[in-house]
This record gives C-alpha cells, sequence and structure tokens, in this order.
C-alpha cells in the first residue's frame, strides 16, 4: 500500500516513526512530499514527538455508512489501480533498486526543500538586517535632536544668565547715581557746605570755659583709591568716604583689559580680602579713608 509504502519510506530516511505517523495523518495520507513538508516546517514544534491521537468521530478517507449497510470505503487512501494491475501486485514489496531510486528521489527533494529553507531564512534575516539599520537610523536622529535641544537650552540659560549679569551691574551703577544724587541733594552739592561742619570742629575753645575739649579729629569727605590689576598696571579714582567698596569693584569691572574674570579686591598690609558682605560698606568704614592701595588678586 502507499501508506504503508511512505512510512517505510520516511522511515528509512532518517525521521522518526512517530512523527512520520503524525504527518502522515495531519496531511491525509496525501503522499511522501506533504508529510515531508510537514516534518521539515513542524521540526521545531515543543509537541512534535508526542503521540498522535486520532480525532473523534469521522475518519478522514472514511464515509457515515448507509443504515443497514456496510461503509463504502473503510481503508485509507491508496495508491490510483493502474489499469491492468491486481491487488497483488499493489501489496507487492518494492525491489532493492526501487527503494534505492525512491530513496534517492526523496533525498533530492529534501535538499530542494532545505534549499528553499535556508534561501527564505536569508531572506527574512535580509528583512530583520535592513529593519534593524532603519530603527538605528531613527535613534540615532533622535538622539541627535535631543543633544541639539539640550545644546540650545544650554546657550539659552547662559544668555539668561549674562543678561541678568548686566542688569545686576546696571541696578549697581542706578545705586551710586542715586546715592550721588542723594549725597549731592544733602549737601547742597557745594564744597562750602561739606567744608562747614570739619570748620566747625577746629572752633578754638572759649577762654572762660573751665573744662577745655580735645580737638576733634578730622572727617574727610573723600578718599582717593588706588587700584593695582593682574597686569601690573594701576587705576586711580576718587571716591566718596561713605561710598560703597562696591563702587570701587564696579569701577575696577568698567576697566579691566582682560575679559570678565572672577576676582577679589584685597589689601596687602594689613593683609584683608573683601568679602561680598564688605561690599555693602562705606570707605570710611573699611578704613580705606582718606586714601587706599587696593589689589585685584584671581579668586
Amino acid at each position: 500500500m502507499a501508506e504503508c509504502t511512505a512510512l517505510e519510506s520516511l522511515i528509512e530516511m532518517g525521521f522518526p516513526q512517530n512523527r512520520v505517523e503524525k504527518a502522515l495523518a495531519l496531511t491525509g495520507h496525501q503522499g511522501i512530499e506533504r508529510a515531508m513538508d510537514w516534518l521539515m516546517e513542524h521540526e521545531n514544534d515543543a509537541d512534535i514527538d508526542e503521540p498522535f491521537v486520532p480525532p473523534q468521530g469521522n475518519i478522514l478517507g472514511m464515509e457515515e455508512p448507509s443504515e443497514g449497510g456496510t461503509p463504502e470505503s473503510m481503508h485509507s487512501v491508496t495508491e490510483p489501480v493502474s489499469e491492468g494491475s491486481t491487488e497483488g501486485d499493489r501489496k507487492q514489496p518494492l525491489t532493492e533498486a526501487e527503494r534505492e531510486e525512491q530513496t534517492k528521489r526523496m533525498m533530492e527533494l529534501i535538499a530542494q526543500k532545505q534549499k528553499e529553507r535556508e534561501e527564505r531564512e536569508k531572506r527574512e534575516q535580509i528583512e530583520r538586517e535592513k529593519e534593524r539599520r532603519k530603527q538605528g537610523q531613527e535613534l540615532s536622529v533622535i538622539r541627535q535632536k535631543l543633544q541639539e535641544d539640550e545644546m540650545k537650552k544650554i546657550a539659552e540659560e547662559r544668555r539668561r544668565e549674562k543678561i541678568e549679569e548686566r542688569l545686576a551691574r546696571q541696578r549697581v551703577r542706578d545705586k551710586i547715581e542715586r546715592d550721588k544724587a542723594e549725597r549731592a541733594q544733602k549737601f547742597g552739592g557745594g564744597s562750602g557746605s561739606q567744608t562747614s561742619p570739619t570748620e566747625s570742629t577746629h572752633v578754638t575753645p572759649v577762654p572762660s570755659s573751665p573744662i577745655q575739649e580735645p580737638p576733634s579729629k578730622k572727617e574727610y569727605n573723600q578718599c582717593r583709591i588706588q587700584v593695582r590689576l593682574l597686569d601690573g598696571s594701576s587705576l586711580t579714582q576718587t571716591f566718596q568716604a561713605k561710598e560703597q567698596l562696591a563702587a570701587v569693584r564696579l569701577y575696577v569691572e568698567l576697566n579691566l583689559h582682560d575679559g570678565d574674570h572672577p576676582f577679589n579686591l584685597m589689601t596687602s598690609f594689613p593683609r584683608r580680602v573683601f568679602t561680598a558682605e564688605d561690599m555693602e560698606k562705606p570707605l570710611q568704614e573699611l578704613g580705606l579713608v582718606p586714601s587706599a592701595v587696593l589689589i585685584v588678586a584671581k579668586k
């Protein structure tokens, strides 16, 4: 029978009997080629080696028996009976030469199926590689976009910091101008009104007074500041004694020649480095009146 021949042929080609029986049953015993296709397509299935359980009810290739009669077909699909052949001829086993020829044909078929599968897997691998490269390019574009956004953000922050720094300097300038205007308004803007308190401190005491007061210390309204820069040059400017040290620092910042570098103001003797808190103190309170030498030092 064709079924037995297909079973034996597939077993001789090295397929396990359990798998061959399952393949023949699930392909409806439609020949070795169909069974071989099924075996190659399902060789990696987890349940490939589990025993085949035929479904309940009608079996493929059989018909329901008519009432009171016998089934029209009670056997599996067999090879078609050629004209002039007998039942005995169909059941005769294959000769050795026929088996070798059939095995050779089946091996060629297996090789062809294997080649087709390798070509299909190769095409699938090429498609996967294309998809991987496409995804890689998309990720590269996304990373580049993120980097550009980050650089723009950093540049915007730096620009905002510079604007805030310029505004802060402008506020200091405005404050200095307001202080000058207030002092000019308070003292009348003339040197005579500023010297009158000094002159009054040197009035000769009345001889009739039994207690002679000691002469008061002279007060200075102005302060001459010399600033030594990092490049060896120096700046000299006169400030009001009540002006804050921040005015001197702003004057130095506006006259620096080597860019906006952070720096400190200090005195050499006695050595003193002025802090941010000192910037809000007047020059006379810091002991810089009537004159002083300040040194610019890098932070």
